[in-house]
C-alpha cells in the first residue's frame, strides 16, 4: 500500500511540475507580453492619446495643420479595425509621433515587453554604420571582411531595411538626416526585433571591398551583452568614440596645431542649471580657454558639437557670449497650452521618466515649479516668466580669430539651439557638417512629460514648452529645417578605411587652404 502511494504522490508531483514549468514557460513568451488587443481598445487608446495631445502639448500644429493631424489619427483608426497585436499598435503610434515634428517625441513599449526582447537570443550581433547611402560592415569578424556592403538582411533589402526605420526616430519639422543615418546606426538592436520579430539567425548578403561578387552567410543571432560588446570593439571606434559623448568629458579643450585650437562641447547635460556647484566650474573652464586663446593670438577655433544631445540651460549660451558683439536670449517667446496647477487627464499620467512613474508628493512639487515658470493662464495658454529667459551680454575677451562649427545629424535639443545661436549671432563663423537634428528657429523642449495609454500601456513622451527662438531670418535657412551647414560634408568611405575624421579633416583643409 505504501509503495502505491508514493508512486502516486510522485507521478503527482512530475505532473504538476510540468504544469507548473509549462505555465512559467507560457508567462515569460512573446505571446505573453505581445498581447492580442481589441479593436475597441486600441480605438480607446487612440482617442485619449488625440486627446491629450490637443490639450497639453503645445507644438502639435507647428509643422502640422489641425486637419492633418485629424487626418493621420483618422489612418490610424482605420488599421485597427480588427485585432492586433501590441507591437503591431506600437508601431502605428511611432508613426504619429513622428508625424508631429519634434525630436522630444518618444513612444515606448510596454516596459515588461520591452525586458522580455533584452533578454532574448536574438540580436544582430555586429555593428553596422551608414556611409555615402549604404550599410557597411564594421564588426571585427573574420567571416564577413570589415567595409563590406550589407545588400539584404533575412530577406529584406537594405533600402527596405533603412526606410523601415525612419519611423522610429522624430525630428524637429520636416529633417531627414537623423532618420536617415540612424535607421543603421541605431537600428539594429531593440528596433530591429520590434520591427521583424526574434530570430536565430541573421543571413547577409554582402559585397566584399573590392569585389562585385555578393556572398552570403548565416549568423547565429547574440544575446543584447553580446552585442553591446562587440559595439565596442566596432572598426571605427578610433575614430567614433573621440565624440560619442558617453565616451568623453562633456567638454574639453586642446591645441591641435600652433594655429588651431580645438573646443569639444560634447553634451550640455553635465550640470542641471545655475544653481548647481558644476556651473561655475564650467563658466571658468570656458572663461579660461578664451583668455588664453586671446593672450596667444590664436587665429582659429574650432567648436566641435557632433553627437551632443542637449542639455539644460544656460549650459549652451556661455561660449556664445565670446564670439559675438550682440546681445541675445535664449528664446522670443515660451509657452504651454494648459494650466500647470491642473494637468489635463492626470489619469492617465505616468511622470518624467520612462524608468519611473511619478509620486503624489514629487507631482506636487512639480505644478509648483512648473506655476512658477508659467504663471499666468489665460485664453488656453501660459507664457513663460521672463526672469528664465534673461539677456546674455557679450563678455570679454571676444574671439577675434575665424570660427568653425562642426556639427552634424544627432546634434539636437540645447545642442541645436546652441548652433541655432553661433549661426544667428557670430559673424566670423563656418559650419560644417551634417543638418541637425534640432531646429534652427523653433523647438519644444524644456518639460518632458510622459503619458500611459491604459489598454496597451505604451507610453507616449513629449516636450510641452514649445520655445521660438532668438534665431534672426535667414535665405538660407527653411523653416521646419536643422541648422543648415555651409558646407555638407559626411563621412565618406575612403576615411573609414583610413581611420579618419571626414569633417575635421575637411576643416583642417580649410585653415590651411
Amino acid at each position: 500500500m505504501g509503495t502505491k502511494n508514493n508512486i502516486f504522490i510522485l507521478i503527482i508531483t512530475l505532473f504538476w511540475g510540468t504544469v507548473v514549468k509549462a505555465q512559467h514557460t507560457m508567462q515569460d513568451s512573446l505571446s505573453h507580453y505581445n498581447k492580442m488587443l481589441t479593436s475597441n481598445e486600441m480605438k480607446e487608446d487612440l482617442q485619449i492619446l488625440l486627446d491629450i495631445r490637443k490639450q497639453v502639448n503645445s507644438g502639435l500644429y507647428i509643422y502640422r495643420t489641425p486637419q492633418q493631424i485629424d487626418s493621420i489619427f483618422n489612418w490610424a483608426s482605420k488599421q485597427v479595425e480588427t485585432p492586433l497585436k501590441t507591437i503591431d499598435f506600437y508601431k502605428i503610434l511611432v508613426q504619429l509621433a513622428d508625424f508631429e515634428g519634434s525630436c522630444h517625441n518618444y513612444t515606448a513599449p510596454n516596459t515588461k515587453l520591452l525586458d522580455f526582447l533584452k533578454r532574448q537570443k536574438s540580436f544582430f550581433p555586429y555593428p553596422l554604420v551608414y556611409i555615402e547611402g549604404q550599410i557597411i560592415f564594421e564588426g571585427q569578424d573574420a567571416r564577413i571582411p570589415v567595409g563590406s556592403r550589407i545588400l539584404s538582411i533575412n530577406g529584406t533589402t537594405d533600402t527596405d531595411l533603412m526606410k523601415s526605420f525612419f519611423k522610429y526616430y522624430p525630428t524637429d519639422g520636416f529633417t531627414q538626416t537623423a532618420k536617415i543615418s540612424a535607421s543603421v546606426n541605431k537600428s539594429f538592436g531593440i528596433n530591429y526585433l520590434l520591427e521583424y520579430g526574434l530570430t536565430d539567425v541573421y543571413e547577409i548578403e554582402y559585397i566584399a571591398p573590392k569585389s562585385k561578387k555578393t556572398e552570403s552567410i548565416r549568423i547565429p543571432a547574440v544575446t543584447l551583452e553580446q552585442r553591446i560588446k562587440n559595439e565596442a570593439n566596432k572598426f571605427s571606434a578610433p575614430v567614433s568614440d573621440l565624440i560619442d559623448f558617453n565616451k568623453q568629458l562633456p567638454y574639453s579643450f586642446e591645441m591641435i596645431n600652433p594655429s588651431t585650437g580645438l573646443l569639444n562641447l560634447r553634451w550640455f547635460g553635465m550640470v542641471t542649471g545655475a544653481e548647481d556647484p558644476g556651473f561655475e566650474k564650467y563658466v571658468r573652464f570656458i572663461d579660461s580657454v578664451f583668455v588664453a586663446l586671446n593672450n596667444k593670438n590664436i587665429p582659429n577655433l574650432i567648436i566641435d558639437v557632433r553627437n551632443n544631445p542637449g542639455g539644460a540651460d544656460p549650459t549652451f549660451e556661455q561660449p556664445v557670449r565670446y564670439m559675438t558683439d550682440h546681445p541675445f536670449k535664449e528664446n522670443l517667446k515660451a509657452r504651454i497650452v494648459f494650466d500647470p496647477y491642473h494637468i489635463p487627464f492626470q489619469n492617465y499620467f505616468w511622470g518624467v521618466s520612462i524608468a519611473q512613474s511619478m509620486d503624489s508628493i514629487s507631482l506636487a512639487l512639480g505644478k509648483e515649479a512648473l506655476k512658477d515658470r508659467f504663471p499666468i493662464y489665460k485664453n488656453g495658454l501660459s507664457y513663460q516668466n521672463q526672469k528664465y529667459n534673461p539677456v546674455y551680454n557679450p563678455k570679454t575677451p571676444k574671439f577675434k580669430g575665424k570660427i568653425f562649427l562642426l556639427i552634424n545629424e544627432n546634434v539636437a535639443s540645447a545642442a541645436s539651439h546652441f548652433a541655432s545661436l553661433v549661426k544667428a549671432y557670430v559673424n566670423n563663423v563656418t559650419i560644417v557638417g551634417v543638418e541637425t537634428r534640432g531646429g534652427y528657429y523653433e523647438h519644444n523642449g524644456h518639460s518632458p512629460m510622459i503619458y500611459e495609454l491604459p489598454n496597451s500601456k505604451i507610453k507616449s513622451q513629449f516636450s510641452i514648452v514649445h520655445l521660438i527662438q532668438d534665431a534672426p531670418k535667414k535665405a538660407e535657412q527653411p523653416r521646419g529645417r536643422g541648422i543648415i551647414p555651409d558646407y555638407e560634408i559626411w563621412p565618406t568611405l575612403k576615411d573609414f578605411f583610413k581611420h579618419k575624421d571626414t569633417q575635421l579633416e575637411f576643416v583642417l583643409n580649410l585653415i590651411n587652404n
